[in-house]
């Protein structure tokens, strides 16, 4: 009994992962990221200062969707929220428990990419939970951060590392020490 709870547990239906969360406006990443090319850092505009990324505004997205496909159907809720003062409503797909503290800052900061979270978002026509969000996962990752580490004018570029660089493993380890990067795994750390 108790391994079958574990199992599920662990299961992409407790956890969220590889499911699609259904948004007001059904955005793609896939278009935005790997086709248009636009940074992260354009819709969430926090992710460098702040615990939470952000979620992008009517403006955001109006500055570019004024001209752009701007009759849509897809667009009508940005038009509607355009129209009538009220903020575009993004169903939350990585949401972790209340009792869970995570910043944003902090893993751009020490060279931790949205990817490893996130996964290859420019892959995503509708975003997905590409992680567990376990608080396994997330051990795994602060006993050993090293190998998940990469240089940070490269956080933001939505692929793995092996894709972007050679011998990631070597500059791995020499960013560990640059960034300073040490084991976290007290509780204190996630857990406020």
């Amino acid at each position: 009994m108790g391994g079958a709870m574990l199992v599920i547990a662990r299961s992409s239906y407790v956890t969220g992962q590889h499911i699609a969360v259904t948004q007001e406006v059904p955005f793609s990443h896939q278009h935005h990221v790997a086709d248009i090319g636009i940074d992260c850092r354009y819709c969430h505009q926090n992710v460098e200062t702040s615990p939470r990324a952000g979620l992008p505004t009517t403006q955001v997205c109006i500055n570019c969707h004024r001209k752009l496909f701007n009759q849509t159907d897809l667009l009508a809720p940005v038009r509607a929220s355009l129209r009538e003062g009220k903020p575009l409503h993004w169903n939350r797909v990585h949401d972790l428990p209340d009792y869970v503290y995570f910043n944003h800052s902090i893993h751009v900061h020490k060279g931790i990419a949205c990817y490893e979270c996130h996964g290859n978002v420019g892959e995503m026509p509708l975003i997905m939970q590409a992680q567990p969000l376990t608080m396994q996962w997330c051990l795994d990752c602060h006993r050993d951060p090293q190998q998940h580490v990469r240089p940070r004018e490269l956080v933001f570029e939505p692929q793995p590392l092996e894709k972007l660089v050679a011998n990631p493993n070597v500059l791995r380890k020499e960013l560990a020490e640059e960034y300073e990067l040490t084991s976290r795994t007290d509780c204190y750390t996630c857990h406020r």
